[in-house]
């Protein structure tokens, strides 16, 4: 390749390359009328920075090749920071290894744009093989905490079983998302993948989101979603837990279910997004759904609309693995507006844009689930009379 050719690739890449990132987005017509999902995914592999993926040395790469691949980037936690949207995003590389890299908007709806650098995860004595799926909780202590899953290969596997896997929450806080500071993992007699930080102080206690599991996949005795207090998150530890939203047989929960991001506090309650997973004949399908507690006791359940909020829709069905909604990260805005970060198919990262107020419309007006077929033609019925009787 001639120096000029090198040149115009080059040219190429980062014309390609600045299309995507300038790219406007815009709402999908509206459907339900709860939300807006947006038409362009707000992060890909393509949004990757080209000096992550490429050397960009005539010398060294003389044919201009991709020296590092990207596979998806998907499952961000979020914050307001700094008057930025601010996305922690799970990067996959072509190796299988996950890292946290941040990438800012001015609007939060699309010219989203990585920082030089991916965080550096400080280690701890056992390093960790993966990361993934942090959420970022902006405490009233003061700090900015980030929750992730830590993987590691289970010690204890037999010779040759090379899949088994052991997982903790690694826990890391900072104050201006640059530096990060390691804290000891999560104890819990149970493996924990998916753990979230409640944003106060409960009876002078952090308080977290658990999802107990007696395996790395194997939910087994685990209930759903857990409550625990601990008395500090430089060394925490769960010694007790309480389920606060329970699986159930033929629900969209009824496989596993976990806390998304962190509640959001309004007037009425806390308001919740988590996912459900059961199994079907494709495999599992992940979805989300919403849930609220109450301001005074936030492990009383006051609201529990049926089925799911959102699922896999079109192309979001397709990618690394398939027939999955994800998210573990939402911003509430000052003029009441919900973004509502959520990655499909372990692949891409989306938007979609609601309001507190339709949020809390939507769980406390939204029948729960019956647990049976009758009881949801019962509550289509009564949907139906009360319709019938503005006819007269």
């Amino acid at each position: 390749m001639t120096a000029q050719e090198f040149s115009n690739r080059l040219q190429g890449l980062k014309t390609t390359y600045e299309k995507l990132i300038s790219l406007k987005n815009e709402a999908h017509s509206e459907t339900n009328g709860i939300y807006l999902r947006y038409k362009n995914p707000v992060l890909t592999s393509a949004h990757i920075p080209l000096s992550w993926r490429y050397d960009l040395n005539s010398a060294s790469n003389p044919y201009l090749l991709e020296r590092i691949g990207f596979n998806a980037v998907f499952n961000a936690g979020a914050i307001f920071f700094n008057n930025k949207y601010l996305l922690v995003a799970r990067v996959e590389g072509s190796d299988r290894k996950s890292f946290f890299a941040i990438a800012e908007s001015e609007n939060g709806l699309d010219n989203f744009r990585f920082w030089d650098y991916p965080v550096r995860l400080p280690q701890t004595e056992d390093p960790e093989t993966n990361v993934y799926d942090m959420r970022l909780t902006q405490h009233e202590d003061g700090w900015i905490y980030g929750i992730y899953c830590s993987e590691r290969k289970d010690p204890a596997a037999p010779e040759g079983d090379l899949s088994s896997a052991i997982a903790t929450a690694g826990i890391v806080r900072t104050r201006d998302l640059i530096s990060w500071e390691r804290l000891p993992d999560l104890k819990s007699k149970s493996q924990q993948r998916n753990v979230v930080l409640h944003p106060e102080f409960v009876d002078g206690k952090y308080a977290l989101y658990t999802r107990p599991q007696d395996g790395f996949i194997d939910t087994g005795k685990g209930g759903g979603i857990g409550w625990a207090l601990v008395d500090s998150m430089e060394n925490a530890v769960v010694e007790h837990e309480t389920i606060i939203d329970h699986r159930y047989y033929h629900t969209i929960k009824e496989l596993k279910n976990g806390e998304g991001p962190h509640p959001i506090k309004t007037s009425a309650g806390w308001l919740h997004l988590a996912h459900g997973v059961r199994n079907c004949a494709a495999g599992l399908r992940y979805v989300l759904y919403l849930y609220m507690t109450s301001l005074e006791d936030p492990t009383k359940l006051i609201a529990t609309p049926a089925g799911f909020f959102m699922a896999p829709e079109a192309g979001e069905r397709v990618g690394d693995v398939s027939n999955v909604l994800f998210s573990n990260g939402w911003i509430d805005n000052p003029d009441g507006s919900v973004y509502i970060y959520y990655a499909s198919s372990d692949t891409r990262l989306h938007v979609a844009v609601s309001s507190i107020e339709k949020l809390v419309d939507y769980c406390m007006n939204t029948p729960a689930d019956g647990m049976n077929s009758g009881a949801s033609v019962k509550a289509i019925c009564n949907l139906i009379d009360r319709n019938k009787a503005l006819e007269v």
